[in-house]
Formats: C-alpha cells, sequence, structure tokens
C-alpha cells in the first residue's frame, strides 16, 4: 500500500510539473507564458510557427504590421469581429489575452519574415494589379495602394496584404459585404464596389506578389 502511495506521490509531482513548464504551456490565461511560446504552442496549429500559413483558411501574420494585429486581437477579445472564422477560432482563444499578451503576440509575427505565397494565373495577376493600383475609376473604388502601400506591406491599421491567401482575402471582403461581421472600416463601402471577378483578380495579384530579397 505505502509503494502505491509513493508511485502516485511521484506520478502527481511529475504531471504538475509538466503542467507548469512554461516554456511548453498553452496556458492563455497565463500572463507570464512568454508570446512566442503561446506563438509555438497555441497560434502555430492554424498560422504556423512563422506566421506563414498553409492552409488558405487561416490568414498569414508573417511580417504583419503589429498595430493591425493588436486591433484585431482586441476586436475578437471583446467579440467585436463576428465573422464566421472569427467567431468559431478567435473569440475563446483571445477571451483571457491580457494586452501585454496581445502586444508580445504582435511583435512576435510582426518580425518573422514573409514567405512567397503559390503563383495565381498569369492573366489574372495582371488584371488584379490594375485594380490594386488604380482602383476602377468607373465605379469611383480608389486604389488599394493609397492605404496598403506599393508593394502591399501595410502600414500601422492597414494590413499587409501581400503574400496573404486569395482565398482567405475573398471571404473577408465578402464579410466586408455582409457589412454586420467587421467593425466599421472603410471597406465596408469599397468591398460593395467590387464584382466577383474583380476580387479574384486583386487578391490573386496579391497572392502572387515577390518577395524582395
Amino acid at each position: 500500500m505505502k509503494e502505491i502511495f509513493l508511485t502516485l506521490v511521484v506520478g502527481l509531482a511529475v504531471a504538475g510539473s509538466g503542467c507548469s513548464n512554461i516554456e511548453r504551456s498553452r496556458d492563455l490565461a497565463n500572463p507570464n507564458v512568454p508570446a512566442a511560446v503561446t506563438a509555438a504552442q497555441v497560434c502555430s496549429n492554424c498560422h504556423g510557427v512563422d506566421g506563414n500559413s498553409v492552409s488558405p483558411n487561416f490568414p498569414r501574420l508573417a511580417a504583419q504590421q503589429s498595430a493591425y494585429i493588436v486591433a484585431q486581437l482586441e476586436n475578437f477579445r471583446g467579440q467585436h469581429r463576428a465573422d464566421p472564422a472569427g467567431f468559431e477560432y478567435m473569440w475563446g482563444l483571445s477571451h483571457h489575452l491580457t494586452d501585454a499578451q496581445i502586444k508580445g503576440l504582435a511583435d512576435y509575427f510582426s518580425r518573422q519574415a514573409a514567405q512567397p505565397n503559390a503563383p495565381v494565373d498569369a492573366k489574372l495577376v495582371a488584371a488584379g494589379k490594375v485594380i490594386y493600383e488604380n482602383g476602377l475609376p468607373a465605379k469611383e473604388a480608389p486604389p488599394c495602394i493609397a492605404c496598403h502601400g506599393p508593394k502591399a506591406e501595410g502600414l500601422a491599421n492597414f494590413p499587409r496584404l501581400a503574400n496573404q491567401h486569395q482565398d482567405y482575402l475573398i471571404k473577408q471582403l465578402q464579410v466586408f459585404q455582409r457589412t454586420d461581421e467587421r467593425p466599421n472600416t472603410p471597406m465596408t463601402q469599397i468591398a460593395h464596389l467590387l464584382s466577383t471577378e474583380e476580387m479574384k483578380a486583386v487578391t490573386g495579384y496579391l497572392q502572387s506578389l515577390p518577395i524582395d530579397k
């Protein structure tokens, strides 16, 4: 009986030490867990360790604007982003994050190097480049370059779009068209001006952008 008791105590001690290993922790409610650990142990399941997600269901976060990541995590935490994927994945994950944790994650992913994405049909890319740089004057749609920059790297609260998944970007444009699932931004008006084909073109261009060496 004594041996069984000692075995149980040792087992619980080992299990406890594993749970308290802060360098491998998945505890989102523990502000002492370093951002890099949370990124590796939790965020990487969808976004990749370096933020270059493989699945088009999940946005690429590598080299994303830190201020933009902070704003989106705060919106998820406050349940202000109600787009389906955000609701399903991010409301629960962001619920306990502190401001410091959010900033840490934003800084971590913003420092990761973006990787090239899969190429898209050349004709589609060419059409998308025109829309990105010139907008759609006939529809009074402004050029994307005005807010997202000449290389689509974004600025502060305007997100990086370069190398993002085409499918993800299309879904977000459709979310903006529905208007009630994202906090009000200029995109709620601009997205209504784009046809399905125009969306495919400009997002194809963005996915295909080369990485400057």
